[in-house]
């Protein structure tokens, strides 16, 4: 029978997880083997809202007179700091001429960097003035048996990190139908109440109100509520 995990939530069908029996902490239980494929779905679905990844394609000469004007130099003033005529530092900057790689050696000798740093393009600083403001009680509400979550921010698409409160409902580790894991890292601070973290490589830890953990969210990790009242978390799930 096969299951997949949803978002710090219980297992829920698929075809594609491959389930492995283990012992942990003292029980029992399953390993879900998670691929990109079948990670929680609120996590995957926020990554496919984001940026795609592409190679930016790297444009020479266009680098090199970036580099040069960055210094405030005249073509004359860089040639004459790497050595070359002024015509063959020109040409270089126009795409007119494949440089060679002493030509190479030259230029970044005169500019004051390493080779590797004229193939690097300068990351393009944009200030997009992006905010989402959340009030409280006003976010997007995703219960499973095991958590009751409340995602903040939604309205923002494209989100390096996935930001919501959680009510851990929770109270033993046999509550869940395996690890919970998925890509990227995790920041956990507890707000109300108390609860207990289980990570896969490490002891359980106890944690209470002004606690926080930050974690490889590809390792196994559950939490459960230990005090009287269901526990209050934030969750901030990375989604590069």
């Amino acid at each position: 029978m096969n299951w997949i995990v949803g978002l710090h939530g219980v297992l829920a069908r698929h075809g594609s997880a491959v389930l492995q029996p283990i012992d942990v902490v003292g029980s029992s239980t399953y390993e879900t083997a998670m691929t990109r494929d079948n990670e929680p779905s609120l996590i995957r679905l926020a990554r496919e809202n984001g940026a795609s990844d592409q190679v930016e394609k790297l444009d020479l000469g266009a680098r090199v007179r970036e580099l040069r004007r960055a210094r405030s130099w005249t073509l004359e003033q860089a040639a004459n700091q790497a050595g070359l005529a002024r015509s063959t530092l020109s040409k270089i900057e126009n795409d007119q001429m494949s440089p060679t790689f002493e030509l190479m050696r030259k230029l970044a000798d005169g500019l004051g960097i390493d080779m590797p740093q004229l193939f690097t393009p300068a990351k393009t600083v944009r200030v997009n003035g992006r905010r989402d403001v959340t009030r409280m009680g006003e976010g997007t509400p995703h219960v499973t048996p095991t958590y009751e979550h409340e995602l903040l921010n939604a309205e923002l698409s494209k989100k390096a990190m996935l930001p919501y409160r959680a009510v851990i409902r929770a109270r033993s580790f046999d509550d869940f139908d395996g690890w919970i894991r998925h890509e990227g890292e995790e920041f956990l601070y507890v707000l109300t109440g108390k609860i207990q973290l289980f990570t896969e490589f490490y002891e359980p830890v106890d944690m209470a109100r002004g606690d926080s953990a930050y974690y490889d969210a590809s390792m196994g990790h559950n939490v459960v509520s230990t005090s009287s009242e269901d526990a209050l978390v934030l969750w901030v799930t990375s989604l590069a």
